[in-house]
């Protein structure tokens, strides 16, 4: 396990050196964990947090349907902010799955990057 947890340290550390944030691009960082997933939107010149959606638990919903909805809504709130562009940050996680839902969705949704 400490393995899997190095590469994506790893992996996310040379994400990092390349991707920042704006006020006017900022970066939408993903995280993950085995039952939820985080969406942020960051200006790193600012070090702030302009907003966030967490896929909680909810009955009845699977992950894939509670990541489609946090996408939305990350795409909503960056709308009402006058943001139509973002830099993506997957957090070292690998582009599938839940984490491409939630991009392809908030792409389907107005965010470009």
């Amino acid at each position: 396990m400490q393995d899997k947890k190095a590469k994506i340290q790893r992996r996310h550390k040379k994400i990092r050196a390349r991707v920042s944030g704006t006020a006017q691009k900022p970066r939408l960082s993903v995280s993950k964990s085995n039952t939820n997933l985080i969406a942020q939107l960051i200006d790193d010149n600012k070090s702030e947090t302009i907003a966030y959606v967490w896929t909680k638990l909810e009955n009845g919903k699977t992950l894939k349907e509670r990541t489609i909805s946090a996408g939305m809504k990350i795409a909503e709130m960056a709308k009402a902010k006058k943001i139509t562009e973002v830099v993506f940050d997957r957090g070292g996680h690998i582009f599938m799955g839940n984490i491409k839902f939630l991009a392809d969705t908030a792409r389907e949704n107005g965010l470009k990057f």
